[in-house]
């Protein structure tokens, strides 16, 4: 009898995911064949070299590897564009001394959307995140490489269910 509950599920399983009822990435049904990223110019008062490249390649990958859009150059159905605003570093609790015991890396992005199949979807908007380090380390090397993908993981994410999935 479990062999058939079993069968049952993953069959309901393949099926909902294969008629566009539901897939695995929350994205309903998009009308759209292409998608554009535009490179994202770095505006922020204080530069980081390379983020801006790094942040356009992060959302062109995570936009490839949840849905099933090529990706295009110019042209595309779906169009994303904007710019780092703001890149910040802040002390956020400090010791007895006067020394900085936690520091945060925040980073800014206003995205520009806009969809050619479906108008309405169009939207600008900022999205922000932060990266949390102790005060006695640097925002180099290692420190610098982890906080920038965490932010740019949860920025991305964000823009992705902003514009596809709705959420």
């Amino acid at each position: 009898m479990k062999k058939i509950y079993s069968l049952f599920a993953l069959l309901s399983l393949f099926m909902l995911s294969s008629c566009s009822v539901y897939n695995f990435t929350g994205t309903g049904k998009i009308d759209a064949k292409t998608f554009q990223v535009n490179f994202f110019q770095n505006n922020a008062d204080l530069i980081e070299p390379g983020i801006d490249r790094t942040f356009t390649l992060a959302l062109q990958d995570l936009i490839m590897n949840q849905t099933n859009l090529n990706l295009v150059s110019n042209g595309g159905d779906l169009v994303y564009e904007g710019e780092i605003t703001d890149y910040r570093i802040t002390p956020m609790t400090a010791t007895a001394d006067q020394q900085a015991a936690q520091n945060r890396l925040s980073i800014r992005v206003n995205v520009r959307f806009m969809n050619k199949k479906k108008e309405t979807d169009d939207f600008e908007k900022s999205f922000e995140f932060y990266y949390d380090f102790p005060g006695r380390d640097l925002p180099t090397g290692s420190v610098l490489s982890e906080a920038i993908r965490v932010i740019f993981e949860r920025i991305t994410q964000d823009i992705f269910n902003e514009s596809l999935a709705k959420w």
